[in-house]
């Protein structure tokens, strides 16, 4: 649990505010409302893509795994809301 306290600790301070701003949008996707779900829940979730009892790769695949996917949801964006999340995250 500690290490994915660290992981979202890590991505809050840039991309996930950005999905969250993204997310409160009044014109944000209902795709991307279950994208976020779906991050939410691997990270919550004790099955992993590779094990946590392998000692490094284990926690790796979290640390690569989920900023890569919220990457993926920003860069699917609808251009006005990608650049009202952006100036929000910028000023906040």
């Amino acid at each position: 649990m500690l290490k994915r306290l660290t992981v979202l600790w890590t991505v809050v301070r840039g991309d996930a505010r950005q999905l969250w701003f993204a997310l409160r949008h009044p014109a944000a996707p209902s795709w991307l409302k279950w994208g976020t779900a779906l991050i939410v829940l691997y990270l919550l979730s004790p099955i992993d893509l590779i094990p946590d009892a392998l000692p490094v790769i284990g926690v790796v695949d979290d640390l690569v795994l989920v900023p890569l996917a919220i990457r993926w949801l920003l860069r699917r964006l609808p251009p006005e809301i990608a650049q009202a999340s952006a100036a929000r995250r910028r000023a906040g």
